[in-house]
């Protein structure tokens, strides 16, 4: 097992995607440690790791609240674990699918604020117990808008960037005691509850949305929350010991080639376009 006597905290564990990632840590050997502002989808969640052969615990824990931040892992510590991996997948409640000419500040701060504040107050929480333990990895999780310009993605497309700023320049710093600080990169996943939930609500514009998700990408799909997750268990083990500051790419290559249509340039070379 990847992750085998390693401690794992992960805050927002209630959210889909922050259960996805406990579930690949469990199952990779890790105890994973599990914290939310509402308790009751945590617990709920570190019981059916335990029943599964796991190991898990939940607390109720707000990431936003530096003091709750700081007493959680100082508790932990005390009694006796170390913090070997860290990840925060708390939601950012932002508003997209608006032009940001036609935003509310309220709407377009919130994500950046939020984010910004969150990931800060972890993640350097986390380091200085991993700074002390001489090891440790801390993650993160961004999207596309962090690495290409994406339309009507609001305060969220700032968010993202700002994210991975900062895990770079944290990454600078904590490297010299022995800190890994890495950021995951996500496409958007289809199974995720944002993504379900839109689906459920119906709509006409809602497949027409997902193909252009979709088509976006190089491999022409969407990266499911099993890849991201199963990225984070590689990125935190020491088979990836030597990765730190940088983000890695799982979004099926959207960042890399955004709306690059192959069929189109075969019609095109089919019509004698390129001479």
């Amino acid at each position: 097992m990847l992750l085998k006597n390693k401690n794992t905290v992960i805050y927002g564990a209630g959210g889909s995607l922050g259960g996805a990632f406990a579930r690949a840590f469990a199952d990779a050997g890790a105890t994973v440690f599990l914290s939310g502002h509402h308790i009751e989808p945590v617990q709920q969640l570190a019981d059916e790791i335990n029943t599964a052969g796991g190991k898990a615990f939940a607390a109720e824990v707000d990431a936003m609240n530096e003091e709750q931040v700081n007493k959680y892992l100082t508790g932990l510590v005390a009694d006796g674990h170390s913090i070997d991996i860290s990840f925060n997948a708390i939601g950012w409640k932002d508003v997209q699918n608006f032009p940001l000419t036609e935003m509310e500040l309220a709407d377009f701060m919130r994500p950046i604020n939020i984010s910004t504040q969150t990931n800060f107050i972890t993640s350097t929480a986390a380091g200085r117990v991993m700074s002390k333990q001489g090891t440790g990895v801390i993650l993160s999780l961004t999207a596309t808008p962090g690495g290409i310009g994406y339309p009507n993605t609001g305060g969220f497309g700032v968010a993202c960037c700002a994210v991975e700023s900062f895990s770079r320049n944290l990454a600078s710093e904590l490297g010299v005691h022995g800190v890994r600080v890495v950021n995951i990169r996500s496409g958007g996943s289809p199974d995720s509850k944002v993504f379900k939930e839109a689906i459920d609500a119906g709509g006409e514009l809602v497949p027409e949305f997902l193909k252009k998700l979709r088509d976006d990408t190089m491999l022409k799909k969407l990266p499911l929350m099993k890849d991201v997750a199963n990225t984070a268990v590689f990125l935190a083990s020491n088979m990836a010991a030597t990765i730190t500051g940088c983000t890695i790419d799982v979004t099926a290559g959207t960042t890399a080639a955004i709306n690059y249509d192959v069929t189109q340039i075969a019609f095109l070379k089919e019509r004698n376009t390129f001479g």
